[in-house]
């Protein structure tokens, strides 16, 4: 009796892929709480749920699911009637904020100025053509692993590429890149002196914010970019990345203005230059963060005359 209820189980999960249910994630945004470790459905002992649908209730089989889709419902019923739980292997972990401090430790040694390009190419043919995450598979045409100087000083990290971003590779560089190439230059640096990456290497759909399984599946890969660069101050652009690289869920009203620890370097949160198109009159206070900035770095700013 339990290999049989087995072999339903099998089916019936086989069935969901046929109706083309493959990704059993939480959409939206990070839920916050304790650990909860829920196994995937490959690490199913298939054996124990067996013995448990036998003592309770058989699954249905595929003919019994199409049979009581088509057969219709009665209106009081369809009202009173309570909305059917997912099995629990089927509801995806609870996704938990970590700090990229807290990620993993430091390394022990780090790369010299020397050889910093090199260490960046081997994290970018690590990546490969990416397929972990479910981005991979939502339209997107090239990975934007980063750009600029494997030494710089100052880094930026954004939240994922574009249209124009995934047409050329190159982080930053459409309307939103071009005012950020004119605040790197207001800072009196020019953009090859920074280094510039994203919190996911891959496009989001219609330009969304990326999913908790998306980010956390990429953020290995600018853990690993920070590192190597080791810049002295990184600067959040817009509340994903400093969500992600701060391992916090707060209004940027109350992450500006004060700085933050990542990776041995102090970090500062501004807006995103897409916010700032959107929002001109917000430029004021951006610059003010990067005044900030700047007085850390010892920069005086771009000559005007």
């Amino acid at each position: 009796m339990a290999g049989e209820a087995e072999q339903q189980l099998r089916a019936y999960v086989e069935y969901l892929r046929d109706i083309g249910v493959y990704d059993f994630y939480r959409q939206g945004e990070p839920v916050y709480g304790d650990d909860v470790v829920v196994p995937s459905v490959a690490a199913i002992d298939l054996a124990a749920v067996a013995e448990t649908v036998v003592e309770t209730q058989s699954l249905p089989t595929k003919a019994a699911v199409v049979e009581r889709q088509a057969a219709p419902v009665p209106i009081a019923a369809a009202q009173s009637s309570p909305a059917p739980s997912r099995p629990q292997f089927l509801e995806p972990p609870i996704a938990k904020l970590v700090s990229f401090d807290d990620l993993v430790p430091l390394p022990a040694t780090r790369v010299d100025a020397a050889h910093k390009a090199e260490a960046l190419a081997t994290i970018r043919a690590e990546i490969g053509d990416c397929t972990r995450c479910p981005l991979a598979y939502a339209g997107r045409r090239t990975i934007v692993f980063g750009d600029g100087d494997a030494n710089a000083r100052l880094m930026f990290v954004g939240e994922g590429p574009g249209a124009d971003e995934d047409t050329s590779g190159i982080p930053f560089v459409g309307k939103a890149g071009q005012l950020l190439n004119n605040m790197i230059q207001a800072m009196g640096l020019k953009r090859e002196q920074v280094y510039i990456a994203n919190i996911v290497k891959c496009r989001p759909p219609a330009n969304r914010v990326p999913e908790p399984v998306e980010a956390n599946t990429c953020d290995q890969f600018l853990l690993q970019q920070i590192d190597v660069v080791q810049p002295q101050v990184i600067v959040a652009l817009g509340s994903t990345a400093a969500t992600y690289l701060l391992g916090v869920k707060q209004s940027l009203s109350a992450l500006r203005g004060k700085w933050h620890s990542c990776r041995g370097a102090k970090l500062a949160v501004t807006y995103h230059p897409a916010f700032l198109l959107r929002d001109p009159g917000m430029k004021g206070e951006a610059w003010k963060d990067l005044q900030r900035v700047m007085a850390e770095m010892g920069l005086k700013g771009a000559s005007r005359g």
